[in-house]
């Protein structure tokens, strides 16, 4: 009897013992990905189905904004996000100091140029307001692509950082009002025009080929990344995930779903 006792709770640490290894290793090959709302999240969707055939099980976290990805990948609430431009992810590695790094490139998503008040950039009156991007990469770009429309004129070394501050020529005197890249949509009828990134535009309904009056030319600086945190950069789920977006099948959704306003940059 005291036997059979030993046996059966050598058999159940046993079962335990398994099913803790098992978790383990559940837990090593899941992994959580931030992305905002619009195609990101459409095209991580993509990926988890491509991860998972490679054993990688991808959670996906959702955000409404630019601010909090990084901030949740920094303090290890996530283990990647998807999101973000490299100009993005330099700045807020300098001036917040996270330790997080570019892994892979993914997406191009030229800004542009919306109204529901004009058709052309032409029609724009003087003291007309233009809400562009808050945040000092964004807010650049913005500010970039309106010189190249020629509406007005920055410092030469202004670069991509570029602020209002920055704006030497201005003929117009356009006003420029500064927003939340995400609150700019929704804005879009109480200003004269607004650069708006392509993601946010998309994700309100705006189609950028049909709708922009302006748009970003797709080869510049502002391809989107996959970032980790800089600890994490060997360890095996990095590649996998990778792979997963860098697949066949997500590039064939980015071209049958977008239809160029979405281009893969790998």
């Amino acid at each position: 009897m005291q036997r059979r006792f030993i046996l059966q709770v050598a058999a159940a640490l046993g079962a335990a013992a398994l099913f803790a290894a098992n978790t383990a290793a559940y837990a090593d090959d899941t992994i959580k990905v931030g992305v905002t709302g619009g195609p990101h999240a459409e095209l991580m969707e993509v990926v988890k189905g491509v991860a998972a055939k490679n054993g990688l099980n991808i959670k996906i976290v959702e955000f409404a904004d630019y601010v909090q990805p990084n901030a949740a990948l920094a303090s290890g609430d996530l283990d990647a996000n998807s999101y973000q431009h490299d100009p993005y992810l330099e700045a807020q590695v300098k001036d917040r100091g996270y330790k997080l790094i570019r892994v892979a490139d993914t997406v191009t998503f030229p800004m542009g140029i919306y109204s529901k008040k004009i058709k052309s950039l032409a029609e724009l009156q003087p003291s007309a307001k233009i809400a562009v991007p808050n945040d000092p990469t964004n807010g650049g770009r913005a500010l970039l692509l309106l010189q190249k429309e020629g509406l007005l004129k920055l410092r030469a070394d202004a670069g991509l950082k570029a602020t209002p501050l920055d704006i030497v020529d201005n003929p117009k005197k356009l006003k420029i009002v500064e927003l939340d890249a995400a609150q700019i949509p929704r804005s879009l009828g109480d200003v004269d025009a607004a650069a708006i990134n392509t993601n946010y535009a998309m994700q309100a309904g705006l189609k950028p080929k049909q709708d922009a009056i302006a748009i970003e030319d797709p080869k510049g600086p502002y391809v989107n990344i996959i970032a980790i945190r800089e600890a994490d950069r060997n360890k095996p789920w990095v590649a996998k995930l990778i792979a997963a977006y860098h697949s066949p099948e997500v590039k064939q959704y980015i071209d049958t779903k977008y239809g160029g306003a979405v281009i893969a940059a790998w």
